[in-house]
C-alpha cells in the first residue's frame, strides 16, 4: 500500500491533492453527515475571491446559497480570534446577564477549577524546624545521654538494645515547643515533630543503638543538620507558589492546604448549552430508513467538560428555524454550541437565525480540513456561539479550533505551550488548507492514523491527538504542531491500535 493510499480517504481528498477544490463535497453541507449533503453544487475554482483579510473581529454576512463566499479564515488566525474573544468576555464587567467570573470556593469543592489569582504562601513551609525521620534529636557530638522525656533527667540505664524496640517517650508531632536540648544529650523524636532548641542533628532509629549505661551511639557519621527540615526550606511566607490560571489538581489542593488556605479564589467555569441539530438523527438502535445514529450528542458534552466547561444541557433541536431561534436566544449559557447546519443547505438554519438574532460573525468558515464550515459568533447579549459541522471528525476539528481556545481564555486557564514532534510517515495535505490528522505517539514520533475522513471516528477514538499538517502536506521527519487530546494520558499506552488504524 502506498503512502497516498494509506493517508487519503475518499475520491474527493485524492482530487484535492492535484486540483483546487474550494468547497469539498465532503463538507459542503456544513456538517450534514455524508448521506445527507446539501443539494447545492460546488463553486468553480475560478470563483474564489482575492485573499483579503477582513480583520479578526469583522462581521461576515452570510450570502445566500449559490453565491460566492468570502475567504475562509486561516486556521491559526481562527484560533487566535477565539482566544481573544474569550479573554475579552472574561474581563468584561459583571452585569445581571453576565455574573462575576470569579468566586471563592472551599478547598473540598475546588478540584478541577482554575486559580483566579496567584497562590501565595500564607506561612513558611515548614513553619518551624522539623524532624524528617523517626529517630533521635541529638546535641553536639556523641555518645549522648538519653532523655526519656522533656525533663533534664537522663533515662535509667538499660541493657544494650536495638533502638527500634519499645521506643521511650519523646517529642511527638503536633506537640508544643520542646525545651532546649543540652550538649551531649539525645531525645527520641517523631517524623514531623518540632526540633528542640540547640539540637544539631537527627539520628535515624536504625542508625543508632543504646548501651547498658543508657548512652546513645551513632553507627554512622553524624553531619550537623542531617535529617532536619529547616524552617522555610520549601518556601517563605508571601512566596508565589502557582500562577493565576493554574488548574486545581489534587496536588494543588494539598499544597494550598499546607500553605494555609481554607478556600481559593477561582475562575467561574464557563457554561455551555449543546444544541444537536437534525431530523435524521436517532438516539437509540440501528440506522434505518435514512436515519442515522447521533454520534455527537454522547461525545460533545464530556469533551467540553474535559476542556473545563460546565455543560448545562444537551438538547436535540429539529430542523426548524423558529425552534433554533428560541433555543439560541433563550439560552443563558456563556457558550452555545451547535452541531450541523452551518452551510447553505435547505435546512441549514444557523446563519439565518444568527442574522435574525443580531449576532456578529467573528469567524465564518476556517481554512482547515476537516471542519471547513465551522463558525464563531458573538450574540447581542455578549454570549458566544460556536457552530460545528455535523460530521463527527469535522466537529472534533471545530472543538479544538474554536471551542477550546474560547473556553480556555473564558475560564482563565493558562495556555499550554505549543510543541512540535517529527512525523514518522509522509502525510498528504490539502493544497490550500491546514489538515488536522489523528495520530498516536510511537518512539517519539507521530504516527498518522488511517481513518481520518470527516465522518469517521475510528481514528480519533484511539488517537493521542491531532497533528497540524500545513497546506501541501508533510514529509517523513517533518516537525508538526501537536494538539493533544485532553484525556490522552488516561489511555493505557499498551492498548492495541494495530487492527488497521495505522497508515
Amino acid at each position: 500500500m502506498t503512502a497516498q493510499d494509506r493517508e487519503v480517504d475518499g475520491v474527493e481528498d485524492v482530487l484535492a491533492l492535484f486540483a483546487r477544490q474550494p468547497d469539498e463535497p465532503d463538507e459542503g453541507s456544513g456538517g450534514r453527515p455524508d448521506t445527507e449533503r446539501a443539494a447545492s453544487g460546488p463553486r468553480a475554482a475560478g470563483d474564489r475571491e482575492p485573499k483579503t483579510d477582513p480583520g479578526p473581529d469583522a462581521a461576515s454576512p452570510k450570502p445566500a446559497a449559490g453565491t460566492r463566499r468570502h475567504r475562509a479564515t486561516p486556521w491559526a488566525e481562527a484560533r487566535a480570534i477565539a482566544a481573544r474573544s474569550g479573554r475579552s468576555a472574561a474581563t468584561a464587567p459583571a452585569t445581571a446577564d453576565a455574573p462575576a467570573r470569579t468566586r471563592r470556593v472551599p478547598l473540598e469543592q475546588a478540584l478541577g477549577h482554575v486559580l483566579a489569582e496567584p497562590l501565595a504562601a500564607l506561612t513558611d513551609l515548614p513553619s518551624f524546624d522539623t524532624s524528617a525521620m523517626d529517630g533521635w534529636a541529638v546535641s553536639g557530638p556523641g555518645p549522648w545521654s538519653v532523655r526519656s522525656d522533656q525533663t533534664d533527667e537522663p533515662a535509667a540505664p538499660a541493657a544494650p538494645t536495638d533502638t527500634t524496640d519499645a521506643p521511650t517517650p519523646g517529642i511527638l508531632a503536633g506537640h508544643a515547643a520542646a525545651i532546649p536540648l543540652p550538649d551531649g544529650t539525645a531525645v527520641r523524636i517523631a517524623t514531623g515533630a518540632r526540633i528542640p532548641p540547640d539540637a544539631t542533628a537527627v539520628v535515624r532509629s536504625e542508625h543508632a543503638r543504646t548501651d547498658s549505661t543508657g548512652h546513645l551511639h551513632a553507627e554512622r557519621a553524624v553531619v550537623q543538620g542531617q535529617d532536619i527540615r529547616p524552617r522555610a526550606q520549601e518556601c517563605r511566607s508571601g512566596d508565589r507558589l502557582l500562577p493565576a490560571g493554574a488548574v486545581v489538581t489534587p496536588a494543588v489542593l494539598g499544597l494550598a492546604a499546607a500553605a494555609g488556605y481554607d478556600e481559593l479564589l477561582t475562575a467561574r467555569r464557563p457554561t455551555v448549552d449543546v444544541l444537536v441539530l437534525g431530523d435524521e438523527l436517532l438516539v437509540r438502535g440501528l440506522p434505518h430508513d435514512g436515519l442515522i445514529r447521533d454520534a455527537l450528542g454522547p461525545m460533545i458534552a464530556p469533551w467540553l467538560r474535559a476542556l473545563g466547561a460546565d455543560v448545562i444541557d444537551t438538547r436535540r433541536v429539529a430542523d426548524d428555524a423558529r425552534a433554533l431561534f428560541r433555543a439560541i436566544t433563550e439560552s443563558e449559557a456563556d457558550l452555545i454550541l451547535t452541531t450541523g447546519g452551518t452551510a447553505a443547505g435547505p435546512v441549514d438554519h444557523v446563519h439565518p437565525v444568527l442574522a435574525r438574532a443580531g449576532a456578529e460573525l467573528l469567524v465564518d468558515g476556517v481554512a482547515v480540513r476537516p471542519g471547513h464550515p465551522m463558525l464563531l459568533a458573538r450574540l447581542a447579549s455578549g454570549r458566544h456561539l460556536v457552530g460545528l459541522p455535523g460530521n463527527p471528525l469535522a466537529a472534533v476539528s471545530g472543538l479544538l479550533t474554536l471551542a477550546e481556545p474560547l473556553l480556555r481564555t473564558l475560564g482563565g486557564r493558562v495556555p499550554q505551550p505549543a510543541y512540535h514532534a517529527p512525523v514518522r510517515d509522509e502525510v498528504h495535505g490539502h493544497p490550500y488548507d491546514t489538515r488536522l490528522v489523528p495520530f498516536v505517539h510511537r518512539d517519539d514520533r507521530l504516527v498518522p492514523l488511517r481513518y481520518n475522513g470527516p465522518a469517521m471516528l475510528r481514528g480519533i477514538a484511539v488517537a493521542d491527538g491531532l497533528a497540524v499538517v500545513p497546506p501541501g502536506g508533510a514529509r517523513q521527519g517533518d516537525e508538526l504542531e501537536v494538539l493533544d487530546l485532553p484525556w490522552a494520558a488516561w489511555a493505557d499506552a499498551s492498548a492495541s491500535t494495530d487492527d488497521g488504524c495505522f497508515t
